[in-house]
């Protein structure tokens, strides 16, 4: 009797289901037969029948046989049995390792019983190496082989010495995915038996989930790797064209650990976001358990475009021929990094498509060069000129460049050669670019014309290495190589390339760069852990960022740099995780880490005393740093030194973290610098990029220097002034002085518009108050205006600039029609018989009182405006003050200081004209009436004729350590803030006809009793 066994093997049987949805599974089924029965006969009875299978769970299925393979067949004579596998499966795990029958060898045993039975092949590759102690011996080598030889499905075995001898590397070749436990088992066996280091590599057991085509431009591919068995460690990597990194969290790659499943208990996952082209490469992922390491990888593959297209315009602008209309020929040309992909690419002049384009290679660039004719028609829109490429899906990415273009007629800048650099002719408003750079540097070169005057020359060819180590800390930050050795790395190079010495503009371009890397490194310490080794180099490397001032760039981009490298070095130093107190100190940086106790260091001279209760506490002191910073407090001195205190992370040794406390108290005193009166304790803002004292007060001050108390951790310093340019009683003063001022006003402009016609019967009082009224009108529209800006740091450029205009304006017409006042008073004494007409006063006084303020603001903000100086403050909301006779300020003080010589003059006029109406033999009595008059006069006339003020000029002329300088800042702010109310005073309430009239108005007093009081009045004024 003999029969033949015919199993078929998981993955060539399929059963198929219907529950909710269709689901493929695959089953072993063994066929005992005589050896007469054709297998294909008995799986044709199969197929065309419906099978009712059962599942675990108690649940029966009816399935459909949808394919079916023989994988196996066995041959059983008596006693005797024969088993092998079909072609392309080979003996599983279990027959190998239960009946020793592995390999591709016939097995002489009934394993037919066994499942699985054979499996389909697999390539698996295990690669490892073996350090020993000692050199290599032949017994060694032949344990190897005999654990080795244990693996089921064993293809191929090399073993060879390494690159030390005492060093051995083999390779392994397996044709099946072995049994974890198994293998495993094998290969601590070995370790144990050799009694060395064991690394091994393997193929072929991760499951890999990743796009099979090319993926799009800035689209999210993720990628997942699984393995049924529990590891400990998992990680990405990435082999690109340049390197190969390691990938973890950044702002294009996003890690997940958390995707395992019951059947894959490891797994690890990357997604990409807004891919370029730089992610193109061997992606692999990593799993560690032991001295086993489990890795997979495959090939992303991506539809590219040029991350970079640089276009240059040649001449650098376009010069269109004396007559209107016809054209005129510029030549562009694009370059871009090389890439696999077969772009599709063409150029679009003013929105219009043009022709397609073909490169050629420049070293390891495709360049496209191509001629565009320009219109001479102007146009309202500036004329440009795009390039488009397309890959193979689709997809573009365009570059535009605008094209300066010199009409006919039009405003333009002549030709000019800068440090050997030529700038063409180029319109009014426009910038050129010149994109050639000295030999290794790399960028640009701009200018803007403002007709016909150059502006300066903005350089930004940066130096080769800072550039490409600008790219590798983009990289960094996105994800590629994200590790505290890579960051060390890049902080070295950093220090290397920016030894600064000279105040050149190409070094200014290189301190932006470098500022630039340390924000991206910044940046991406918020995700990465640094080690502490890392601190030294960044330290070093930022110090030497402070050693020139920066003077190759305006004051805005100096002011945004030096605001970028302050948050950039503080997040660094706040991050970077340190386990032990250290200290750093170079000539611009000094960095000291507190133990876990309360703090109390020294920093530059600068002495901390901080009390915490979670954190590690890191001070750091930093010179040359304050003077580059923007200075938000007007007629203050920035100070050397600013400190900066942060609280790091703790970490245990597990890597746990501990709470930052947000309950801090810290204490600063900081040496005395320079003859000062106001030291100001203030921190920098980093939201609003200012200098701030909320939160900060000064609690002492004595010969060695100020101490400040502060609430919170930042960045702090002291602003020094050389006086009490404002303190909180004066603005108190100021406030109250300014609301009670706008109240008399308003009541006074009512007042006068009750009374007017009462109190204007001859042509004097009517010039009088006219002019007075014009005054409190101008005053109170002057007094709103600085209210309304009485906070800068809140208003736009547009906002502060108009209430400038509108507080010059206000104040001068007021001061004008103060001096037509004084002038008609005068007029008055002086030539009594020969009065002033109505028509006369009025016209002189309207073009006084009008034209000339709107002349005087109109003429300074126009030249202003055409010579590119400052006509305002934006700290201020008011006119700029440079020196002596220089700046804007001086289109205010030098007309108001006329008005004010004048005017006292007036007031001179009248006191002299008083005492010489007495009589030479007049009494005491006379003599005190006399002295009266001029008392009224000084009281009445000094507000209304602006004499106050003249403390003002006082202030600017005193030094601001003259003891008398307090007093006379008080006085100042006292008159000149309530000088409504004396307006007030001088107008209604000093004047008898007024007051009548006003107390009519209250009692209700009748024609009759106002008649006889007017004629009373004219009575009087007759005799």
């Amino acid at each position: 009797m003999f029969s033949r066994a015919l199993p078929l093997l998981a993955g060539a049987l399929y059963i198929l289901y219907q529950v909710y949805a269709q689901d493929s599974f695959t089953a072993e089924l063994m066929i005992e037969s005589n050896i007469s029965l054709e297998v294909s006969k008995i799986m044709a009875a199969f197929t065309s029948t419906n099978l009712e299978v059962t599942d675990g769970a108690g649940k029966s299925h009816t399935v459909t046989l949808e394919q079916s393979e023989l994988v196996a067949e066995c041959i059983l004579i008596g006693e005797d049995t024969t088993c092998n596998c079909s072609e392309g499966y080979i003996w599983s795990d279990p027959v190998c390792y239960n009946f020793n029958c592995c390999r591709e060898v016939d097995c002489m045993q009934n394993v037919s019983y066994t499942f699985p039975l054979c499996v389909p092949k697999d390539k698996v590759l295990v690669t490892g190496s073996i350090t020993m102690g000692s050199n290599w011996e032949e017994a060694q080598f032949q344990v190897v082989k005999d654990e080795m030889n244990r693996l089921n499905a064993l293809e191929q075995f090399n073993i060879s010495e390494g690159s030390e001898a005492t060093i051995a590397d083999f390779q392994v070749a397996l044709s099946i995915k072995p049994d974890f436990g198994m293998f495993e088992k094998i290969m601590e066996s070995l370790k144990v038996k050799l009694s060395e280091d064991v690394m091994v590599i393997v193929e072929g057991l991760v499951e890999m989930d990743a796009p099979t085509e090319p993926v799009c431009y800035m689209s999210d591919p993720e990628l997942t790797c699984t393995l049924m068995v529990d590891t400990e460690e998992a990680s990405w990597r990435m082999n690109s064209t340049e390197r190969e990194v390691d990938l973890d969290d950044g702002t294009v790659v996003k890690v997940n650990h958390e995707c395992a499943t019951a059947e894959h208990t490891s797994c690890v996952a990357v997604r990409l976001v807004a891919v370029t082209s730089i992610w193109a490469g061997t992606y692999t992922c990593e799993f560690i358990k032991g001295m086993i390491t489990y890795k997979a990888k495959t090939f992303l593959d991506m539809a590219q475009l040029p991350d970079q297209i640089s276009m240059s315009l040649a001449p650098l602008s376009a010069e269109c021929p004396a007559a209107s209309g016809g054209t005129t020929e510029v030549t562009v040309t694009a370059v871009i990094p090389p890439s696999p992909e077969d772009y599709e690419v063409w150029y679009s002049y003013n929105g219009e498509k043009k022709s397609n384009l073909q490169n050629t290679t420049l070293k390891d660039r495709l360049v496209y060069k191509f001629k565009v004719p320009i219109r001479c028609q102007k146009t309202i829109e500036s004329q440009y000129v795009e390039i488009t490429f397309k890959n193979h899906k689709n997809q573009t990415r365009t570059s535009k460049l605008e094209i300066p273009v010199i009409y006919a007629g039009e405003k333009f800048c002549e030709e000019d050669v800068v440090d050997g650099d030529f700038w063409p002719k180029t319109p009014f408003k426009a910038t050129v670019i010149n994109q050639t750079c000295p030999e290794g540097r790399t960028g640009y070169k701009s200018r803007t014309c403002e007709g016909p005057k150059w502006m300066d020359v903005f350089n930004h060819c940066v130096n080769e290495q800072l550039n490409n180590l600008l790219d590798e800390a983009e990289k960094f930050l996105k994800g590629q190589g994200p590790t505290s050795n890579i960051a060390k790395r890049i902080f070295q190079q950093l220090k290397n390339s920016s030894t600064f010495t000279s105040d050149t503009n190409e070094n200014t371009a290189d301190v932006d760069v470098s500022i630039n890397i340390l924000d991206r490194m910044a940046l991406a310490s918020e995700r990465t852990v640094l080690a502490e080794d890392v601190l030294p180099e960044m330290v070093d490397a930022a110090s030497q960022i402070l050693n020139t001032t920066w003077t190759g760039v305006n004051d805005t981009v100096r002011h945004d740099m030096s605001a970028e490298y302050l948050e950039a070095v503080e997040m660094l130093v706040e991050n970077i995780h340190i386990n032990r107190s250290r200290s750093f100190k170079t000539d611009n940086l000094e960095l000291k880490v507190c133990p876990n106790t309360d703090c109390n260091v020294t920093v530059f001279d600068i002495e901390v005393s901080l009390n915490r209760t979670t954190g590690r506490p890191k001070i750091m002191a930093v010179r040359n740093l304050t003077p580059k910073l923007d200075n938000n407090y007007p007629r203050t001195e920035k100070t050397e030194f600013l400190l900066s205190a942060t609280l790091g992370l703790d970490r245990d040794e597990n890597g746990t973290t501990e709470r930052r406390s947000s309950d801090v108290e810290i204490y600063l005193e900081f040496p005395l610098q320079g003859d000062v009166q106001s030291p100001v304790c203030v921190f920098w803002n980093v939201t609003t990029k200012s200098w701030s004292d909320e939160g900060c007060n000064m609690f002492s001050r004595d010969a060695n220097g100020t101490s400040c108390y502060c609430n919170h951790l930042t960045s702090f310093s002291v602003l020094m002034a050389k006086g009490d340019i404002s303190t909180p009683e004066l603005d108190v003063i100021t406030s109250i002085g300014l609301g009670v001022s706008l109240c008399c006003l308003l009541i006074f402009l009512v007042i006068e518009f009750l009374v007017w016609s009462a109190v204007v019967k001859t042509n004097l009082s009517h010039f009088r108050h006219t002019a007075i009224v014009n005054i409190a009108t101008f005053r109170l529209l002057a007094d709103c205006s600085f209210l309304a800006s009485s906070s800068p740091e809140i208003l736009s450029d547009g906002m502060c600039l108009a209430f400038t205009v509108s507080k010059h304006l206000f104040y001068t017409a007021m001061f004008c029609w103060m001096l037509c006042l004084s002038v008609m008073l005068v007029h008055q004494l002086i030539f009594v018989f020969s009065p002033l007409r109505k028509r006369v006063f009025m016209f002189l006084s309207s073009v006084v009182g009008y034209l000339v303020p709107i002349i005087i603001v109109g003429s300074s903000y126009v030249y202003y405006r055409y010579t590119y100086k400052p006509y305002y403050d934006n700290k201020t909301c008011w006119l700029n003050f440079e020196r002596l006779l220089e700046g804007s300020i001086h289109a205010f003080l030098i007309p108001v200081g006329i008005v004010i010589m004048i005017n006292i003059f007036s007031m001179v006029v009248v006191i002299v004209t008083l005492v010489k109406t007495q009589t030479p033999d007049s009494g005491k009595a006379d003599d005190k009436e006399t002295a009266k008059s001029i008392i009224k006069v000084l009281v009445v006339l000094a507000p209304v004729f602006g004499v106050t003020w003249v403390i003002g000029f006082f202030l600017l002329i005193l030094d601001h350590d003259n003891p008398v300088f307090p007093a006379a800042n008080y006085t100042f702010t006292i008159l000149n803030s309530f000088q409504g109310v004396f307006i007030l005073f001088a107008g209604c309430i000093a004047e008898q006809k007024v007051r009548e009239e006003v107390l009519k108005i209250i009692t209700g007093k009748g024609k009759d009793d106002a008649s006889k009081s007017l004629t009373s009045t004219a009575y009087t004024k007759d005799k």
